[in-house]
C-alpha cells in the first residue's frame, strides 16, 4: 500500500511537462478542459476566493469541488515584488478525493496559473470576439507570452501588437515569441497598439485603479480582454467603456469585488460566461458590439488545470512521490507508528 505517497509536480517537472507536450498543445488542451467544466457549471461548489489583503498585495485561497474531487489553489499577488526581483504571482494547488479526503495531487501553480489564465482568455474570446487576426497586447510582463500563444492556438491570431510602459518588457516579450509563427509589432503607446486590433488584451500589474484604456480609444466592434484587474482597487478600463459594452464574467459575486465592474453599481447587468457556453445567453450578437471579458480568475479554472496535469502524469512520468500522509497499519494507532520509527 502506498496511501502515504502523493504525486507532486515540481516547477522543474512542470516546465519539462509543458515542453514535452508543447506549449500550444497545452494551451489548447487547457482551454478545452476549462470549457468542458463550464458546461457542467452547476455541479461545482462555488465561492469567491478567500482573500487576505495588505497594503502591498494579497494572499488568497481558491477552493471548489464537483462532488467527487476537491481542489484548491494558494496564490498571492504582490505587484511590488518585481522591483525586488521576485514574481508578482506565485501559486501551488492540491486535488483530493472527496470520498476519503486523501490528497491526489500536489502541484506548483505559478507556471500553471499563467497557462490557465491565458487558456481561459482565449476560450472566452472564441465565444465573444469578432473574427480577427490582430490582437493588441498591452502589458508585456510575465503573462504576455502565454496570452499571445493562447490566442494564436485557439483563436487564430497571427499578429500581436505589443506595448508596455517599460520598453525592456516589450523587447523581452518579442524575443521570447520570435519564431513562433506570429507577426510581432512593438508599439510606443497604447493608442498605437490598438490600431487595427479586433481583440485588445490588457494585462498590467499595478495595484491601483489605472486607466490603461480611455473611452475614446475603444471603437465599435472590438473585444476587450481585461486580465490585469483582479483585486479591490485595481482596474484597467475607463468606466465609460464598461457602460457601453456587454460585459461577461466568470462568477459575479467575486468579479463585482475584484474585477473591472467594481467601478459600477452592484446591480449593473453582466452575463456569466458559462451561460454563453451552454447556450442559455447570447455572446457576440452584432458587428458593432463591444464585448468585455472581465477576467479575474476563478477556482473552477484551477480545478480544470490541476485535473489536466494529473491526467498527464502516467504519460510523462514527470512527478515525484511525496511521503505526505501518515498511514499506520492500524488507523487507531498513530502514536505507536511514531514509536516504531525509533
Amino acid at each position: 500500500m502506498t496511501l502515504n505517497l502523493v504525486p507532486f509536480v515540481s516547477v522543474d517537472h512542470m516546465m519539462k511537462l509543458v515542453l514535452h507536450l508543447g506549449i500550444e498543445r497545452v494551451l489548447v488542451d487547457l482551454a478545452a478542459e476549462i470549457e468542458a467544466d463550464f458546461l457542467r457549471w452547476g455541479q461545482f461548489d462555488k465561492t469567491p476566493r478567500i482573500a487576505s489583503h495588505s497594503d502591498v498585495g494579497v494572499i488568497e485561497l481558491m477552493p471548489t469541488s464537483d462532488g467527487q474531487t476537491y481542489g484548491f489553489k494558494y496564490v498571492n499577488g504582490h505587484p511590488a515584488n518585481m522591483k525586488r526581483g521576485l514574481q508578482t504571482v506565485t501559486a501551488f494547488g492540491l486535488l483530493a478525493d472527496v470520498e476519503t479526503g486523501y490528497p491526489l495531487l500536489l502541484s506548483e501553480m505559478t507556471i500553471l496559473t499563467a497557462l490557465r489564465t491565458a487558456a481561459t482568455s482565449a476560450m472566452a474570446a472564441k465565444w465573444l470576439a469578432p473574427k480577427t487576426t490582430v490582437m493588441a497586447l498591452i502589458g508585456n510582463g510575465a503573462q504576455a507570452e502565454f496570452q499571445a500563444l493562447a490566442f494564436k492556438a485557439v483563436c487564430g491570431i497571427t499578429e500581436v501588437r505589443l506595448y508596455d510602459i517599460d520598453p525592456a518588457a516589450t523587447a523581452k516579450c518579442a524575443r521570447n515569441l520570435a519564431g513562433r509563427g506570429l507577426t510581432l509589432t512593438p508599439c510606443t503607446s497604447a493608442e498605437e497598439a490598438i490600431l487595427g486590433a479586433g481583440i485588445i488584451t490588457t494585462v498590467t500589474a499595478d495595484k491601483k485603479n489605472a486607466t490603461i484604456l480611455s473611452d475614446n480609444m475603444v471603437g465599435s466592434g472590438v473585444h476587450l480582454n481585461g486580465v490585469g484587474g483582479d483585486c479591490p482597487g485595481k482596474t484597467e478600463l475607463a468606466r465609460d467603456i464598461l457602460l457601453r459594452s456587454d460585459i461577461f464574467v466568470e462568477y459575479p459575486p467575486q468579479t463585482r469585488i475584484e474585477g473591472e465592474i467594481q467601478q459600477l453599481p452592484a446591480d449593473h447587468p453582466v452575463t456569466e460566461l458559462w451561460q454563453v457556453i451552454t447556450g442559455q445567453a447570447p455572446g457576440r450578437r452584432s458587428q458593432g458590439q463591444v464585448t468585455v471579458f472581465d477576467s479575474v480568475g476563478f477556482a473552477i479554472e484551477d480545478f480544470s488545470a490541476l485535473r489536466y496535469i494529473r491526467s498527464k502524469l502516467a504519460e510523462t512520468g514527470l512527478f515525484d512521490q511525496l511521503d505526505m500522509i501518515a498511514d499506520p497499519d492500524d488507523p487507531r494507532d498513530l502514536f505507536g507508528m511514531i514509536l516504531r520509527a525509533a
